[in-house]
């Protein structure tokens, strides 16, 4: 005799099932909860106390979203456990970003078509979808050779060129490896790294974590595993690797020349200082947020180019913000294709989807209303003109964490909304790319066409 089951007497599984977005929210819900809770503590911090719910929130916030804004100064305000636990909110958001970033990725592969999806497999030789384990073992793999490798050359240059005590040395270079490689930019020093402007050792250590930590995992593993053979890297790895390049050095260019002259920034340095400081804020603005010269005393155009640069960002599936740079180049190549009066969108001798035209689209555009409506609501808030508001509404968006130095001062209600757009820039963008991926469908039928007078 068989036993049969009625259809309400077992629940289908799949609907208990979380949506990742909404489970990956819930995680960093979580951290944010746990990590203001710990801040609160007065354990947490050198005054008598403790930190208010305001300034343990958006440290927390800002931590677990590697963003590097802060209201109060961490190297004075916070004590060791308070640091050691914003280090650990820095880890635990990047390596849970760069994670689930690359596992999406792998998702929307396998939702694609099966000739789509062995194409990619051929091009790329990425992880399967059941593979998960040995994925994320390489992501933590990779994030601790690299913060390793950059706290090992830190500890000895601060201990051999500054004479710091072993112990100190120590915390400082595990804490800024860690800072630089997910792209957090929070410092121990209460310039941030002004008074290394001239320091080559630091500035090129910080700036190499900081390029590698933006390029992503699946750049990453293409370049150990292929680094002699380009004509195998896939498309993302290549326009990654090639934007990277051209906006640092575009950044470099931009920056060094207009504060040449800057009393305030660059002035007072000889050439090589200001061409290496020039550089080391083009890296910033990958989204780290370190910075070796007053942001504040930058003039505006470089202040403009600067929130240009940090909106960009740099690769998918890695540490760093922004609407990332295969967002910008994808809509760079379609302005090229349409000048050109091209049919279809060639890139590096691969046709692009159209599919991918109207997510980079989409991406872009909810992007900038999100930061449009941050920065007009802060200005209603706080008075302030727009350059410097635009500028922290960018930098919180795009998780940078550079400032002009008015996050302090502003009222709460600001702060607030600093503290939702690092969040919504640090989920929004994968989370809404990966949901118009992910529900594709295939259209059964179709509207005449027409076109309306553009421009």
């Amino acid at each position: 005799m068989l036993d049969t089951v009625g259809p309400t007497s077992v629940t289908n599984p799949r609907r208990r099932r979380l949506h990742p977005a909404r489970l990956t929210l819930l995680g960093f819900g979580g951290g944010i909860l746990v990590g203001t809770v710990l801040l609160m503590l007065p354990i947490s911090t050198v005054g008598p106390g403790g930190a208010s719910l305001i300034e343990a929130f958006f440290t927390a916030v800002s931590a677990i979203c590697v963003t590097g804004h802060v209201i109060v100064d961490t190297a004075t305000y916070w004590t060791p456990f308070g640091q050691t636990v914003i280090l650990l909110l820095i880890q635990i958001g990047g390596f849970g970003v760069m994670t689930f970033a690359t596992i999406v990725g792998v998702a929307v592969v396998r939702r694609l078509s099966l000739s789509s999806r062995l194409t990619t497999a051929a091009e790329t030789k990425s992880f399967g979808i059941n593979n998960v384990r040995a994925l994320v073992i390489n992501v933590l793999r990779i994030s601790l050779v690299i913060e390793s490798a950059a706290a090992v050359v830190l500890f000895a240059w601060f201990t051999l060129r500054y004479g710091r005590p072993v112990g100190e040395a120590a915390w400082l270079a595990v804490f800024h490896a860690v800072s630089s490689f997910n792209n957090a930019g929070f410092s121990l020093f209460s310039d941030n790294m002004i008074g290394f402007v001239a320091d080559p050792v630091v500035s090129l250590t910080l700036s190499t974590a900081v390029i590698l930590g933006g390029l992503g995992f699946p750049v990453i593993l293409q370049l150990l595993r292929w680094w002699r053979r380009p004509l195998l890297w896939s498309m993302n790895t290549r326009i990654v690797l090639a934007a990277t390049a051209m906006l640092l050095m575009v950044g470099t260019v931009y920056i060094t020349a207009i504060e040449w002259n800057n009393p305030a920034t660059l002035g007072p340095l000889d050439w090589p200082a200001k061409i290496l400081a020039g550089f080391f804020q083009s890296v910033q603005t990958r989204t780290a947020g370190f910075n070796s010269i007053d942001i504040g005393g930058a003039s505006e155009a470089t202040q403009f180019g600067m929130s240009a640069l940090m909106f960009i960002g740099a690769g998918p599936a890695g540490t760093a913000g922004g609407i990332k740079v295969t967002t910008f180049a994808v809509l760079l190549f379609i302005l090229i294709a349409e000048v050109r009066g091209q049919g279809v969108v060639n890139i590096f001798g691969k046709r692009l989807s159209r599919a991918v035209h109207r997510q980079a689209i989409s991406v872009v555009l909810l992007s900038v209303a999100v930061v449009v409506a941050a920065t007009v609501a802060i200005m209603l808030m706080s008075g302030l003109s727009l350059t410097p508001v635009l500028f922290e509404s960018v930098s919180a968006f795009a998780t940078v964490g550079l400032s002009t130095g008015i996050t302090a001062q502003l009222p709460v209600g600001a702060q607030l909304i600093l503290a939702a757009l690092m969040l919504i820039g640090r989920l929004g963008p994968i989370t809404f790319a990966t949901a118009l991926a992910l529900r594709e469908r295939e259209t059964l039928f179709q509207y005449p066409k027409e076109r309306p007078i553009i421009g």
